[in-house]
């Protein structure tokens, strides 16, 4: 499966677009790590137990956009973005996003079958 952020993928032809490919996750933090990471804060820098919590959702989105565009026939997503939002205190949710496509590899975007 090829992603990636560009909306082509390069030596790749697009032969076909099969729509949106959307993966999210939403995670929240235990109640002790909140803590901890609150008292954290007052001294400023960065929160570890945020950040792997955000990392494992950002992980998770993907991996489920992924399976989007295998479930739709895709070989490829394009133009693949994140976005986050806190929808509720301590909880995040991560969406993924890009476009399924099916891509021929080895083939610049203007050449291969006519």
């Amino acid at each position: 499966m090829i992603v990636t952020t560009t909306d082509t993928a390069p030596g790749c032809r697009i032969t076909k677009v099969l729509g949106i490919a959307r993966g999210t996750a939403i995670r929240t933090r235990h109640l002790g790590h909140s803590m901890i990471a609150w008292i954290g804060s007052l001294f400023g820098g960065e929160v570890p137990d945020y950040t792997k919590v955000i990392a494992e959702a950002r992980d998770q989105a993907y991996d489920r956009m992924v399976e989007d565009a295998r479930s739709k026939g895709a070989n490829a997503v394009l133009g693949v973005r994140f976005c986050s939002i806190e929808v509720m205190r301590n909880a995040a949710e991560i969406l993924a996003y890009g476009t399924a496509a099916v891509v021929e590899e080895g083939v610049g975007p203007g050449e291969g079958a006519r």
